[in-house]
This record gives C-alpha cells, sequence and structure tokens, in this order.
C-alpha cells in the first residue's frame, strides 16, 4: 500500500516538474517574440530609407526644396524690372509740362485734347510764351494769328461757349457763344459759365498768351 502511494507521489512530482519547465519555456519564448518584429521593422526603414536616397541621387536632399520656396519667395518680393520702368516713366511724365493759357493776364483753366495740333503747339511755347493779339469777330468768338500752321485734322464741328479751336491750321478761336463750322479741336476752358466767358471775351479785344508750365 505505502509502495503504490509512494509510487503515485513520484509521478505527480515528476508532472509538475514537466509543467513547471514548460511554462518558463513559454515564458521565455513570449519574451523574445516581439524582438523580432521591431527589428524587422527597423531594418525595412533601414531599407527603405537607402532606396530613396539612392533614386534621389547624391546631391538631393530636404533642404533642396525650402531653398526652392525661398528663391520663390525672394523672386516674388523683388519688383519686376518693368514695373520699375513703368512707375520712372509715371512720374516723367507727371513731370513734364502742360499747355497753359492766360487771358488779360489772368490764367485759364483749360482741358487741352490730345492730338498732334495740341503737342506741336506745346513745343512751339516750351522756351517761351506766346502772345497773341486776339479780336472779336462775329458776336460769338475771339480769334487770333498763331503766326505758324499747325498740323490739322478739320471736321464739321458745332461749337460751344468755351470751346477753344484751330482755324485753317493758323489761327487760335475762343468762343464765347456757338458756331458751326470746320475746325480742329484744341480744347475747352473749364470753370466758367456762359455769362462768364461772354464778360471775358465779348467787351473788345483780348491778349491771349500761350505757354508750358
Amino acid at each position: 500500500m505505502n509502495s503504490a502511494v509512494g509510487s503515485d507521489r513520484s509521478k505527480r512530482i515528476r508532472t509538475l516538474a514537466l509543467l513547471l519547465l514548460a511554462a518558463v519555456l513559454f515564458s521565455f519564448s513570449a519574451c523574445g517574440t516581439p524582438e523580432e518584429p521591431v527589428k524587422t521593422r527597423q531594418q525595412n526603414q533601414v531599407t527603405r530609407s537607402e532606396e530613396t536616397q539612392a533614386q534621389a541621387g547624391p546631391d538631393s536632399s530636404v533642404p533642396t526644396g525650402r531653398s526652392e520656396d525661398t528663391e520663390t519667395s525672394v523672386r516674388e518680393t523683388s519688383a519686376p524690372e518693368g514695373e520699375h520702368s513703368s512707375n520712372e516713366e509715371t512720374k516723367e511724365e507727371t513731370a513734364m509740362p502742360k499747355l497753359k493759357m492766360k487771358i488779360d493776364g489772368q490764367i485759364i483753366p483749360v482741358n487741352w485734347e490730345n492730338n498732334e495740333s495740341v503737342d506741336v503747339l506745346l513745343s512751339l511755347v516750351s522756351d517761351s510764351p506766346l502772345t497773341i493779339k486776339m479780336s472779336m469777330y462775329g458776336g460769338f468768338e475771339q480769334v487770333g494769328p498763331l503766326g505758324t500752321s499747325l498740323p490739322r485734322k478739320d471736321e464739321q464741328t458745332q461749337t460751344n461757349p468755351g470751346d477753344i479751336v484751330l482755324y485753317s491750321g493758323s489761327q487760335i478761336v475762343v468762343f464765347y457763344k456757338s458756331n458751326s463750322w470746320a475746325y480742329t479741336r484744341l480744347g475747352k476752358i473749364e470753370g466758367l459759365n456762359g455769362s462768364e466767358l461772354t464778360e471775358l471775351l465779348g467787351n473788345g479785344a483780348v491778349t491771349l498768351t500761350l505757354f508750358a508750365g
């Protein structure tokens, strides 16, 4: 009886020992397993990095894109040469002299036409003023000789008070009333109404002065 009991105990002890050994082996195996995927991922990352560098070439790097962005920013910040030229031309045009007019010493504001006749007239007076003795004609205008002929493009024109025209290419006419004839338009007096123009131009001969200013 005691012999059988001893045999059973021995079997149990061996069984427990085997179970403990299996548990220990399993725990070692479980602890070592995660290291392999980590190492594998790291190796894959290194391999991909090497492949990327090989494809990009030895001179390729991340800062290259930043450098291009910086150069683009500099180019956008810098004003184009054409823009500088345009600004300089605008300043020069602003500084250019304009044709101006006096009647009996009083400066008269005029909106001049943008045509060849006005351009040539401005060039004539750029060095020294041109003084013209005007005379009344027809009860609606003052007319006077320019002393030279200007380029002209006469058209049948219905004039109004304040209109300034070129007649026959060599005479300047300023209206204080209306008329219809073939003229080349030069400009129009601004800021004076009909009665003011009549008072200025309808009471005898006047002296008209053209100058650059």
